[in-house]
């Protein structure tokens, strides 16, 4: 249940591909997921028992949540489309299954519309104050908002509902974001030790970034090499293992991670920067390409992919001043420590240091712990 949940933040990360066009009639436009792929094989499986037997609302939420989980392995934002034409034909009833509405307000966190997810959600613990992925689903919303105390108080109400553990590490989330990094990293070690399958992978994750978070990058590499090992990464893992070897000065690292991961926004930019950082001829390419992908995002009116193109702006365009605009907006929507960390590298490079000032006030509210955002702040402070 709470990989589900936390499908929806860690899908931001997912990509949109640029429009194409073909330059012949021998261009090849998509690679269709080969018949013997296991993914694709059991999404067949899956599509097949929901259509034989619509009115079965257990399969159409099984797979409505495997095009979501989908979309976050395969950072491939279609499969989000594919699950909300799943849940359609329920949320068109006149009293639509909570359970729909639940998956409903994941796709949207998924896509970043956090009002209208809440909306769904509020909806649903009206009517039912015990539903525990509503609950789940809500603390995970506002944290990604940075809204620190809704999201503490949901975290709450799950104690009488699930394993108390699994509100202890929704709080263990907020708490090593609000100024208890030490106490936080402790607890979820205790728990990634004893977790089951479903939840120890992101368990690990967690680890890996607050280590990181907390300037201990040995411990750091340690969870994410042991998060590497526990089955195939997803983009999310892959994305955040990069940003910690970019922060390394681990080019060659970067370079041999993503080699193949061409398709996806936010791996390439991690990886651009990466043969950037190292004079890799391909890196010219790969700025192009992204260059187009997020001009064309602009033009469909796409908007959940500032952060990346703020990066992308500062760091490879070395374009400050709209990367700083990109970043500010994007903070408006979201406030997780990259966020932040954007803004006032952006701020900084841009040297416009007093529009960094609701970030640091947002830094000093929270007392946020981040190794990398203290003397970024620092600066901005004396400028």
């Amino acid at each position: 249940m709470k990989r589900l949940l936390l499908a929806g933040a860690l899908l931001a990360g997912a990509l949109h591909a640029a429009p194409v066009v073909p330059a012949s009639d021998a261009s090849v436009v998509e690679t269709l997921p080969a018949r013997a792929d296991p993914l694709a094989r059991e999404l067949k499986a899956l599509r097949a028992q929901a259509q034989a037997q619509p009115q079965r609302l257990d399969l159409a939420l099984s797979l409505a949540r495997r095009y979501v989980d989908s979309t976050r392995r395969l950072a491939d934002p279609r499969y989000l489309g594919y699950a909300e034409s799943v849940l359609a034909p329920w949320l068109a009833q006149p009293q639509a299954p909570l359970d729909a509405r639940v998956m409903q307000a994941i796709i949207l966190q998924s896509t970043h519309r956090f009002d209208a997810a809440i909306a769904e959600l509020q909806h649903v613990l009206a009517r039912n104050s015990a539903h525990a992925q509503a609950w789940l689903t809500l603390a995970s919303v506002h944290q990604v908002r940075g809204e620190f105390e809704p999201a503490r108080a949901a975290c709450r109400h799950l104690a009488p509902l699930l394993d108390p553990g699994v509100a202890g590490e929704c709080l263990a989330g907020i708490a090593a974001q609000t100024g208890q990094g030490d106490a936080a990293y402790r607890l979820l070690a205790l728990r990634q030790a004893e977790a089951p399958d479903w939840s120890r992978g992101w368990l690990t994750v967690q680890l890996a970034e607050l280590a990181q978070r907390l300037g201990r990058p040995a411990e750091a590499r340690r969870w994410f090499e042991r998060a590497m090992e526990n089955g195939p990464p997803d983009s999310y893992l892959k994305a955040a293992y990069a940003d910690f070897l970019l922060d390394q000065h681990d080019a060659a690292a970067v370079i041999a991670l993503l080699a193949g991961d061409t398709r996806a926004d936010p791996l390439l930019l991690r990886l651009a920067e990466a043969e950037a950082a190292s004079g890799a001829p391909a890196a010219a390419e790969h700025i192009a390409a992204l260059n187009a992908r997020f001009a064309a995002a602009r033009e469909r009116g796409d908007v959940t992919h500032r952060r990346e193109e703020a990066r992308f702006r500062l760091r490879l365009k070395h374009n400050a001043p709209a990367a700083l605009q990109l970043a500010l907006d994007n903070w408006q929507v979201q406030r997780e420590p990259a966020d932040a960390r954007i803004v006032l590298e952006a701020a900084l490079a841009a040297r416009q240091p007093q529009r960094a000032g609701p970030v640091l006030d947002w830094l000093r509210a929270t007392r946020l712990e981040d190794i990398a955002l203290r003397p970024l702040a620092a600066q901005l402070t004396r400028s």
